[in-house]
């Protein structure tokens, strides 16, 4: 008699799922050449976190998929894109059990510094240049 794993993993392989092939961006428009300075065409395959999406979001084939990404690196090194862009606003997480959060947390005060170089010299010049 078969074990529990062999049938549960019988069950999967009979029944495959199916679903619907995206289609690529770059077939819907007939782009023959993914051009690093099209910023456009590239920035739709990139996330808005500035990563490059995989093929199973984009849609493309290995080749097409292949070609953006070097695309897109050719890109970010001529500055035409960013690696990286920053999310502004992050997740905080409510205080438990009644202690303080995370942005709430008392610690070590840091003292202004008292003297800066720059003021100084500024404010001394200014008094020598008033008299």
């Amino acid at each position: 008699m078969a074990s529990k794993k062999n049938r549960a993993r019988a069950a999967k392989d009979t029944a495959p799922r199916k679903y619907k092939k995206k289609t690529s961006a770059l077939v819907i428009e007939k782009v023959e050449y993914v051009d690093y300075k099209n910023v456009d065409l590239l920035s739709r395959f990139m996330s808005d976190r500035a990563k490059i999406r995989n093929r199973r979001v984009s849609g493309n084939d290995v080749q097409q998929q292949r070609e953006v990404a070097h695309a897109i690196k050719l890109a970010r090194e001529m500055a035409l894109l960013p690696y990286t862009k920053r999310v502004a606003n992050q997740r905080t997480r409510p205080p438990r059990d009644g202690r303080p959060g995370r942005n709430e947390e008392a610690g070590p005060e840091v003292a202004e510094p008292a003297f800066t170089p720059d003021a100084a010299g500024d404010t001394a010049a200014g008094a020598e240049a008033d008299e």
